[in-house]
């Protein structure tokens, strides 16, 4: 019998990173398409609010190149903890960003950012080494190509860090359609312009 247990997310027990998604730091982003990529994250975004997930923002060194967090995270979440690290480059050496983990009460910590083998890479192993169940966002996090990609993400699997894409995450958390279909339908069609077919073909008056 295999001794594998599937931990499922579980939308009372999670928390939401997003990690330096910036202005500058989205230029470097290589391995998802301008587009494609400033979709999936908001998307994301849109997930951990439509399931009401309590939601951390930080940036690292906004004076630098780095630049200010992209205005529409800061839009979607206005009243969420928002760190501003001076200069930490692994968030989780930042005090008032654990304290932010922390605070959530969360013990599963759903991860996404900019760039991938650093920016979500230590936290992730850091939060993984203080025993929190991490859940890597891949589609929402971005670095400069997919070699580059592949090697964090390795890395991360390898301690134990579970890889998802921002649906399969959606998915996970709903868990039953009956729970509101309309409402996770939307989320999908907002996003997902295939989805947006499905649910026009759906609609339509049979």
């Amino acid at each position: 019998m295999s001794g594998f247990q599937y931990h499922r997310l579980d939308k009372s027990d999670a928390a939401v990173l997003l990690v330096d998604h910036q202005s500058g730091l989205c230029n470097v982003v290589g391995d998802f398409s301008p587009d494609d990529f400033k979709n999936n994250v908001l998307a994301i975004a849109d997930a951990a609010k439509y399931f009401e997930l309590p939601t951390i923002l930080t940036t690292s060194f906004e004076s630098g190149p780095n630049g200010p967090l992209v205005p529409e995270l800061k839009e979607r979440f206005p009243d969420a903890p928002y760190i501003a690290r001076p200069g930490q480059i692994n968030a989780w050496d930042n005090e008032d960003f654990v304290k932010a983990v922390k605070a959530t009460g969360k013990k599963q910590l759903i991860i996404a950012g900019v760039v991938t083998e650093v920016c979500v890479a230590f936290p992730a192993l850091s939060a993984l080494e203080e025993g929190y169940e991490v859940f890597v966002i891949t589609d929402a996090s971005g670095t400069f190509n997919q070699t580059t990609r592949d090697a964090a993400w390795s890395r991360m699997e390898a301690a134990g860090a579970q890889l998802m894409s921002w649906f399969g995450m959606a998915c996970e958390l709903h868990r039953d359609w009956r729970n509101d279909m309309e409402g996770l339908g939307e989320l999908f069609s907002n996003h997902l312009p295939s989805y947006r077919n499905l649910i026009t073909s759906y609609n339509a008056p049979r």
